[in-house]
């Protein structure tokens, strides 16, 4: 689990690197005044390494699934939804 942390906080490392590189290049263009016409190829690699990462993290961190008990007490049949018809004569046109 440790590695999956730290592999996803480097994830959001890269992620943040790439919004500030964006942002600096965005900037740069105002001020030669040319046209944004994209972020550049190694803004893109680094956004694409960083979502695998944060990908791969959201995978790896999470405990193990639990299955849930047997007893159905915590479920509520007595709710706002008995007020709508069971059968609804609305149709979608």
């Amino acid at each position: 689990m440790a590695v999956g942390f730290a592999v996803g906080v480097l994830g959001v490392l890269i992620l943040s690197h790439a919004a500030y590189s964006t942002i600096q290049y965005r900037t740069l263009l105002k001020i030669t005044e040319e046209e944004f016409s994209g972020p550049p190829i190694n803004v893109v690699f680094e956004l694409l390494l960083g979502l695998v990462l944060c990908m791969w993290a959201a995978l790896a961190v999470p405990g193990k699934v639990v299955s849930l008990p047997s007893n159905l007490d915590f479920m509520i049949f007595n709710h706002r939804g008995k007020a709508f018809p069971l059968e609804s004569t609305l149709k979608l046109k």
